[in-house]
C-alpha cells in the first residue's frame, strides 16, 4: 500500500507512515453488498485481495460501472467525499481483504497533514481523468471498439469476471459480447 500511495504522491515516510497505521483489516466473503444503494459510504478501502464491482440496480438488471481489484481503492467515492447517500451498490465478486479507513479518521489526517490532503486530490484528480475516459469511450465509440479499448486495458479481467458483468460494463449485449471474443484478436 506504501507503494502505491507514493507513486501517486511522495509523501515523508514518518507522515505516510501515520497514516497508515489507522488502516484497519477487513475482510468480506464473495457476493457481499458493501454499500448498498441510500447509505453513505463511512469508509474508504484499498483493495488487498479480491474484486468488487460497483452498479446501479434498475428492475432486475445491474448496470456495471466500475471494477476493483489490487492495487487499487474501492468504494463509493462521491458518497465517501461529500457523505451523501449512494445512488448505487458496492459488491464483492470475490472473497476480498482490504484495509480500510473511516471518513472522520481520513479527514483529520488531511487537516493535520498537507502532504495526505495533496495526495487524496491527485488520486481524485486520476479518477476523474478515468471516468471521463470511459465516459468518452461510452458515448463515441462503438461496441467493438469499446471491447477492443477494454482488452488492451484491462485484458487480465477476462478470466476473472463474468462474461455478462463484463458485458454490464461495456454496454454489449451478452451474445454480442460473446461473438466478440471469438473476433476480436486478444
Amino acid at each position: 500500500m506504501k507503494e502505491f500511495l507514493n507513486y501517486l504522491h511522495n509523501v515523508d515516510d514518518e507522515v505516510l507512515e501515520e497514516y497508515l497505521s489507522h488502516w484497519r483489516e477487513y475482510a468480506a466473503p464473495k457476493h457481499t453488498v458493501m454499500t448498498a444503494a441510500g447509505e453513505t459510504e463511512r469508509y474508504m478501502y484499498f483493495v488487498v485481495e479480491g474484486i468488487q464491482k460497483s452498479y446501479y440496480q434498475r428492475g432486475d438488471k445491474q448496470h456495471i460501472i466500475a471494477f476493483t481489484y489490487p492495487p487499487s481503492f474501492s468504494g463509493i467515492p462521491e458518497s465517501f467525499l461529500v457523505q451523501v447517500p449512494s445512488n448505487y451498490f458496492l459488491e464483492t465478486i470475490t472473497d476480498s481483504k482490504f484495509k480500510r479507513l473511516s471518513f472522520e479518521k481520513h479527514q483529520q489526517l488531511m487537516q493535520a497533514h498537507r502532504e495526505i490532503e495533496t495526495l487524496f486530490r491527485k488520486a481524485t484528480e486520476k479518477l476523474l481523468i478515468g471516468i471521463m475516459q470511459r465516459h468518452y469511450e461510452l458515448m463515441a465509440l462503438d461496441m467493438q471498439a469499446r471491447f477492443t479499448s477494454f482488452v488492451k486495458r484491462s485484458p487480465h479481467l477476462l478470466h476473472m469476471v463474468s462474461q455478462k458483468d463484463l458485458a454490464s460494463y461495456l454496454r454489449i449485449d451478452p451474445t454480442n459480447f460473446s461473438k466478440l471474443l471469438g473476433t476480436v484478436r486478444i
